[in-house]
């Protein structure tokens, strides 16, 4: 069985007596100094860099990328064009990572435009450029960490942290990498 998050316990009580949310969860500070240096550095993958570069070098519209999530979102289960992010050699790069580091619950890297380049599973959507996950990480092309509140993953069954990072190439930002982490299996490592 799941151990439950305590501090998350608490505001779920809290929420129940109040009606409501009285506040969010912040991210324990293990998880944001894990950001802040482990993460950070895959930001600097030379698979990753290489694929956001090829990707960014394909210069697909942002209109395109709309149309292309607005299939994605209405797309059930995975289909060919969503699996061949996963498959892809940063695909299969990112799953080895996940399998190192077990509290990695997904891991997905978007280009310069937020549009997902490779993913150990599949996302919500393909263009995440319009999410506080994008674009804080990548801030316009100046790049910047962020990690977001601690939220229950329904589709897991588990309380994740997605920590967001910008993708490098040298010391110019072309794209950025969120880690969906686990943050029971991080706390019992």
């Amino acid at each position: 069985m799941k151990q439950i998050y305590p501090t998350l316990l608490l505001w779920m009580g809290a929420c129940v007596l109040t009606g409501g949310p009285v506040g969010a969860e912040e991210a324990p500070p293990a998880i944001q100094q894990l950001a802040r240096t482990e993460l950070v550095s895959l930001g600097t993958d030379p698979v990753i860099v290489a694929a956001v570069k090829a990707q960014n070098a394909k210069g697909i519209s942002l209109e395109r990328i709309q149309e292309l999530d607005a299939t994605w979102q209405k797309t059930a289960g995975v289909a060919d064009f969503m699996r061949e992010l996963m498959e892809s050699e940063c695909g299969q790069h990112l799953q080895q990572l996940q399998e190192k580091a077990g509290y990695y619950a997904e891991v997905f890297v978007m280009d310069k435009l937020g549009a997902n380049v490779c993913m150990t599973n599949k996302t919500s959507d393909y263009w995440q450029g319009d999410e506080d996950k994008f674009r804080n990480s990548y801030k316009g092309g100046s790049g910047g960490v962020f990690v977001d509140e601690v939220r229950f993953d329904e589709s897991s069954q588990t309380y994740l942290v997605q920590a967001s990072v910008p993708v490098k190439d040298g010391d110019k930002v072309i794209g950025a990498i969120t880690i969906g982490i686990d943050v029971d299996a991080f706390e019992g490592r």
